[in-house]
């Protein structure tokens, strides 16, 4: 597989120059708007560019198709690592840890605009910014516990400030929240029907330097005010998941589960049944991730899910994640065998190595840029 050009990025992110507003697209709707490393390097470069830019007052993103974003392109990762190109992958999730902190402590009005699927790598260059928009089409997921991974791209900080033990829940079964529930937990901050979104984009296009005070007035023209959960929205059941997924192992959550039995309607057996197909290492490393997150910054959590990211790519205790690709996405016979194969097999010890400063043969420490004070103070993501 060869690399990719820096022309392909171009045609990937489609931008927009509108008075003082700029509109950038994901542009891969084949692919669900699935980042690569090079949309990854470009979005970066843009979005330092225009903070530093006195024209450009507002910067909005959107995704062509039916996808906001997909994540990361795991299956081009995956075909790197078989072509022997394992720095370009550490590059990458290197240059995406940099972009979310950029978004994270972005000193201009940022709007995330999130019709359709958003899951992984799609949260980290949306959720961190201060204006999520969401939609009935919207859906949101961290699926890489099926995939033999760790939620990444910050998804430690945002995960551990959801209401009560949500985030574990949400980052152990791959569990999908529709755009209600994003609003209702503070995933998102503004709902508006898809068939607004044209005249607010318009809107905003024509938006004039109001700061974001000025801009959460105009999104709030285009809202709905009462925004109702499904019937069967796990945010019913918050107290269920406050029992179960507050407990400290992995094991235990599980153990409280099967206790539970066929109780609120089959919902503690199918968590079960989702825990069950994921990696046993993922879920032990994931759950200590979102824990640490609790009592760190979004530069904390970035720079421990830093060290995750590389110890999974090489593959150290187990190649999980690799296994994982080949059976969700590539072979596609989604059965995949995670080594190791239980819990009981995946000790403390392994898990804490994961979590240790990188030696020099890995790859260095990550290293922030220096950036003003640090805006995710502004982001509250407690609703409920």
């Amino acid at each position: 597989m060869g690399l990719p050009t820096a022309a392909a990025s171009n045609e990937e992110i489609h931008v927009e120059e509108c008075g003082q507003a700029r509109v950038v697209t994901l542009n891969r709707p084949k692919q669900l708007n699935a980042l690569t490393h090079l949309m990854v390097e470009r979005l970066r470069q843009l979005y330092e560019q225009w903070e530093c830019d006195n024209r450009v007052s507002l910067v909005i993103i959107k995704g062509s198709g039916r996808a906001f974003c997909a994540g990361g392109d795991v299956a081009e990762t995956f075909h790197f690592a078989k072509s022997g190109y394992c720095s370009v992958i550490k590059e990458m999730t290197f240059m995406e840890s940099i972009l979310n902190y950029i978004l994270g402590t972005y000193v201009k009005p940022y709007v995330a605009l999130l019709d359709g699927i958003v899951m992984g790598g799609g949260a980290g260059v949306s959720i961190h910014g201060p204006i999520r928009v969401v939609t009935e089409n919207t859906v949101f997921s961290m699926p890489e516990t099926v995939l033999g991974f760790h939620p990444d791209i910050g998804a430690s900080y945002f995960l551990s400030h959801l209401p009560g033990h949500l985030g574990e829940y949400a980052g152990l079964t791959a569990a999908r929240l529709d755009g209600a529930e994003m609003l209702a937990c503070g995933l998102a901050t503004h709902f508006v029907p898809s068939n607004s979104l044209f005249e607010l984009e318009k809107a905003l296009k024509n938006f004039t330097n109001g700061g974001l005070e000025g801009v959460n007035t105009l999104i709030c023209k285009f809202t709905t005010a009462n925004v109702n959960l499904q019937e069967r929205s796990c945010l019913h059941r918050l107290a269920e998941i406050n029992r179960c997924f507050s407990k400290s192992a992995v094991e235990q959550i599980l153990q409280e589960l099967d206790f539970q039995g066929d109780g609120c309607h089959g919902w503690y057996k199918a968590t079960a049944e989702k825990l069950r197909r994921a990696s046993p290492f993922s879920l032990k490393v994931t759950l200590k991730s979102i824990r640490e997150g609790r009592h760190g910054s979004l530069a904390d959590c970035l720079k421990h899910e830093y060290r995750l990211s590389i110890r999974f790519l090489d593959g150290i205790f187990s190649r999980d994640f690799y296994e994982g690709v080949r059976a969700i996405l590539v072979d596609k016979d989604k059965k995949p065998k995670w080594n190791p194969p239980s819990l009981e097999l995946v000790t403390s010890d392994m898990v804490d190595h994961y979590f240790s400063p990188l030696k020099d043969n890995e790859a260095p420490e990550l290293e922030l840029p220096i950036r003003y004070e640090d805006c995710t103070k502004r982001i509250v993501f407690s609703r409920l």
